[in-house]
C-alpha cells in the first residue's frame, strides 16, 4: 500500500481506541501523522512509542467541540509537513442510556462531539484540501448509524448524521474524497462514558464479541490508500460472530 507512504494525515480522538491505533498504522505505512486529543499525556505516550520505531509523529491537545481548535489544528499540520493529504473524523463518545432518563447533558454532549466535531474537522480541512486540489476526508461512523437500538437513539442518530453529512460532501466534492468508516463493537473505551446502570449492562453483554481497534484502523489505511481516482465511500467493518 505505497500509496500512502509520504501523506500527512491528521487524527482526531488519537488517545486511544480506534485513534491511536490509526496513527500506528499508518505511520507503520509510510505516513506522517498529526494527533489530537484533550489528553496530551496520552498524547506524548503514544508519539514517543511511534517516534521510537522511527516515525515521524507530531501532538496537538485538541477539543473538537471548539471549531477555532480544530482549525489550528489542521493549520498545525500544514505548518509542521507542509500540506494536509488527510483528516479522520473520529473522536467521538458512546454514553448511552434510555430516551426516560432525559439525560439532556449527554445528549448535548453527543451532539457536539459526533456531530459537529466532524463538520468542524470537515471545515477545518476543506479549505487546505481545496487549495492543493486533492484530499482526502475520512469520517467514522457506526453500525449504530446503520440501525438504531435501545439506549441508543441519541447515539445512532448522530451516527446516521454523520453518513449523510459524509454523502452530501461526497456528492459535492469531485476532487476531494470522502470515506465514512462504519464499524460494529469495537474494544475501546467509549463504554466507560455510560453513566446509565441499564446501559452499561446492556453494552457488557454487547461488547462479548468484538473486533480490535486495529481492524478498524487497517479499513482506513485500504481506503487511503487507493489511487487517486478511487473513493472507497464506506466501510462496514464487524465481528464475524456478531449477528448485528
Amino acid at each position: 500500500m505505497s500509496n500512502i507512504d509520504g501523506r500527512v494525515v491528521a487524527i482526531t480522538g488519537a488517545s486511544s481506541g480506534i485513534g491511536a491505533a490509526t496513527a500506528r498504522v499508518l505511520v507503520a505505512a509510510g505516513a506522517r501523522v498529526v494527533i489530537g486529543a484533550r489528553r496530551e499525556d496520552r498524547l506524548e505516550e503514544l508519539a514517543d512509542e511511534i517516534g521510537a520505531a522511527g516515525g515521524l509523529v507530531r501532538t496537538r491537545r485538541l477539543d473538537v467541540t471548539s471549531v477555532e481548535d480544530v482549525r489550528a489544528f489542521a493549520n498545525y499540520a500544514v505548518a509542521e509537513f507542509g500540506r494536509l493529504d488527510a483528516i479522520v473524523n473520529n473522536a467521538g463518545v458512546m454514553p448511552l442510556s434510555p430516551m426516560e432518563a432525559l439525560k439532556v447533558d449527554e445528549w448535548d454532549r453527543m451532539v457536539d462531539v459526533n456531530i459537529k466535531g466532524v463538520l468542524y474537522g470537515i471545515a477545518a480541512a476543506l479549505p487546505i484540501m481545496k487549495a492543493q486540489g486533492t484530499g482526502h476526508i475520512v469520517n467514522v461512523s457506526s453500525i449504530g448509524g446503520h440501525s438504531v437500538s435501545p439506549t441508543a437513539a441519541v447515539y445512532c442518530a448522530t451516527k446516521f448524521a454523520v453518513r449523510a453529512i459524509s454523502d452530501g460532501l461526497r456528492q459535492e466534492e469531485d476532487r476531494i474524497r470522502v470515506t465514512i468508516i462504519s464499524p460494529g463493537v469495537t474494544t475501546s473505551e467509549l463504554a466507560d462514558t455510560i453513566s446509565d446502570d441499564s446501559a452499561r449492562e446492556a453494552m457488557r453483554i454487547w461488547r462479548a464479541t468484538a473486533i480490535s481497534p486495529e481492524a478498524v484502523a487497517n479499513s482506513i489505511l485500504y481506503a487511503l490508500s487507493q489511487p487517486e481516482d478511487v473513493d472507497v465511500s464506506e466501510i462496514i467493518i464487524r465481528p464475524t460472530a456478531s449477528p448485528h
